[in-house]
Protein backbone atom coordinates (compact mmCIF):
# COMPACT_ATOMS: atom_id res chain seq x y z
CA UNK A 1 0.00 0.00 0.00
CA UNK A 2 1.24 3.09 -0.84
CA UNK A 3 -0.23 6.88 0.37
CA UNK A 4 0.60 9.86 -1.63
CA UNK A 5 0.11 13.52 -0.31
CA UNK A 6 0.65 16.50 -3.15
CA UNK A 7 1.32 20.02 -1.42
CA UNK A 8 3.14 23.58 -3.09
CA UNK A 9 0.01 24.24 -5.01
CA UNK A 10 -1.45 28.14 -4.82
CA UNK A 11 -2.00 30.89 -6.46
CA UNK A 12 0.45 32.63 -8.85
CA UNK A 13 1.32 35.43 -11.65
CA UNK A 14 1.34 34.36 -15.24
CA UNK A 15 5.32 33.72 -16.04
CA UNK A 16 6.35 32.56 -12.53
CA UNK A 17 7.08 28.91 -11.32
CA UNK A 18 6.04 26.60 -8.98
CA UNK A 19 7.80 23.43 -7.43
CA UNK A 20 5.40 20.96 -6.57
CA UNK A 21 5.50 18.00 -4.55
CA UNK A 22 4.25 14.66 -3.56
CA UNK A 23 5.31 12.39 -0.39
CA UNK A 24 4.91 8.79 -0.30
CA UNK A 25 4.31 6.17 2.60
CA UNK A 26 5.74 3.10 2.72
CA UNK A 27 9.34 1.48 3.06
CA UNK A 28 8.70 0.35 -1.45
CA UNK A 29 8.53 3.92 -2.61
CA UNK A 30 11.75 3.33 -4.03
CA UNK A 31 10.00 0.47 -6.48
CA UNK A 32 7.59 2.38 -7.83
CA UNK A 33 7.33 4.74 -11.00
CA UNK A 34 5.78 7.97 -10.38
CA UNK A 35 3.86 10.72 -12.22
CA UNK A 36 2.11 13.58 -12.23
CA UNK A 37 -1.39 14.36 -14.11
CA UNK A 38 -3.74 17.30 -13.88
CA UNK A 39 -7.19 18.51 -14.87
CA UNK A 40 -8.71 21.42 -15.23
CA UNK A 41 -11.94 22.59 -14.43
CA UNK A 42 -14.47 20.92 -17.24
CA UNK A 43 -12.07 18.57 -18.71
CA UNK A 44 -10.82 15.04 -18.03
CA UNK A 45 -7.43 14.29 -16.12
CA UNK A 46 -4.13 14.07 -18.58
CA UNK A 47 -0.97 12.76 -17.95
CA UNK A 48 1.77 15.80 -17.71
CA UNK A 49 5.19 13.66 -16.57
CA UNK A 50 6.27 10.41 -14.94
CA UNK A 51 9.37 9.41 -14.23
CA UNK A 52 10.85 5.75 -13.07
CA UNK A 53 12.05 4.04 -10.25
CA UNK A 54 15.47 4.99 -10.69
CA UNK A 55 14.52 8.24 -12.02
CA UNK A 56 16.94 7.49 -14.98
CA UNK A 57 13.51 7.34 -17.42
CA UNK A 58 11.58 10.29 -17.28
CA UNK A 59 8.43 11.05 -19.71
CA UNK A 60 6.70 14.23 -20.46
CA UNK A 61 3.31 15.60 -22.12
CA UNK A 62 4.56 16.81 -25.78
CA UNK A 63 2.87 20.68 -25.14
CA UNK A 64 4.51 20.87 -21.72
CA UNK A 65 8.62 18.88 -22.24
CA UNK A 66 10.69 22.22 -21.80
CA UNK A 67 9.11 24.23 -19.23
CA UNK A 68 8.11 21.52 -16.50
CA UNK A 69 10.44 19.07 -14.87
CA UNK A 70 9.87 15.81 -13.31
CA UNK A 71 12.51 14.34 -10.11
CA UNK A 72 12.79 12.03 -7.58
CA UNK A 73 14.60 11.82 -4.18
CA UNK A 74 14.04 8.17 -2.99
CA UNK A 75 16.05 9.33 -0.10
CA UNK A 76 12.48 11.64 1.30
CA UNK A 77 10.45 9.05 -0.34
CA UNK A 78 9.39 12.77 -2.50
CA UNK A 79 8.30 12.91 -6.15
CA UNK A 80 8.48 16.64 -7.17
CA UNK A 81 7.31 18.67 -10.45
CA UNK A 82 9.17 21.58 -11.32
CA UNK A 83 6.84 24.19 -13.30
CA UNK A 84 8.66 27.20 -14.79
CA UNK A 85 7.26 29.91 -17.26
CA UNK A 86 3.51 29.36 -15.91
CA UNK A 87 0.18 30.11 -17.87
CA UNK A 88 -3.15 30.54 -17.14
CA UNK A 89 -4.06 27.51 -19.43
CA UNK A 90 -1.73 25.29 -16.56
CA UNK A 91 -4.40 26.11 -13.99
CA UNK A 92 -5.78 22.80 -12.65
CA UNK A 93 -5.87 20.43 -9.80
CA UNK A 94 -2.94 18.76 -9.91
CA UNK A 95 -2.25 14.66 -8.99
CA UNK A 96 0.60 12.62 -8.18
CA UNK A 97 0.19 8.45 -8.87
CA UNK A 98 2.27 5.83 -8.31
CA UNK A 99 2.31 2.21 -10.16
CA UNK A 100 4.60 -0.24 -10.60
CA UNK A 101 4.71 -0.66 -14.48
CA UNK A 102 6.00 2.72 -16.44
CA UNK A 103 3.90 2.28 -19.29
CA UNK A 104 1.30 2.25 -16.75
CA UNK A 105 1.70 5.73 -15.44
CA UNK A 106 1.89 6.94 -18.70
CA UNK A 107 -1.71 5.35 -20.27
CA UNK A 108 -2.88 6.64 -16.27
CA UNK A 109 -2.97 3.54 -15.44
CA UNK A 110 -1.85 3.81 -11.64
CA UNK A 111 -2.78 1.52 -8.74
CA UNK A 112 -2.14 4.76 -6.45
CA UNK A 113 -3.57 8.27 -6.31
CA UNK A 114 -2.89 11.66 -4.03
CA UNK A 115 -5.69 13.75 -3.31
CA UNK A 116 -4.45 16.59 -5.41
CA UNK A 117 -3.40 20.08 -5.06
CA UNK A 118 -4.72 23.21 -6.76
CA UNK A 119 -2.33 25.37 -8.91
CA UNK A 120 -4.11 28.08 -10.36
CA UNK A 121 -2.56 30.99 -12.74
CA UNK A 122 -3.63 34.08 -13.37
CA UNK A 123 -2.95 36.34 -16.16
Amino acid sequence: QVQLVESGGGLVQAGASLRLSCAASGRTFSSYAMGWFRQAPGKERGFVAAISWSGYITNYADSLKGRFTISRDNAKNTVYLQMNSLKPDDTAVYYCAADLDLPRIREGECDYWGQGTQVTVSS
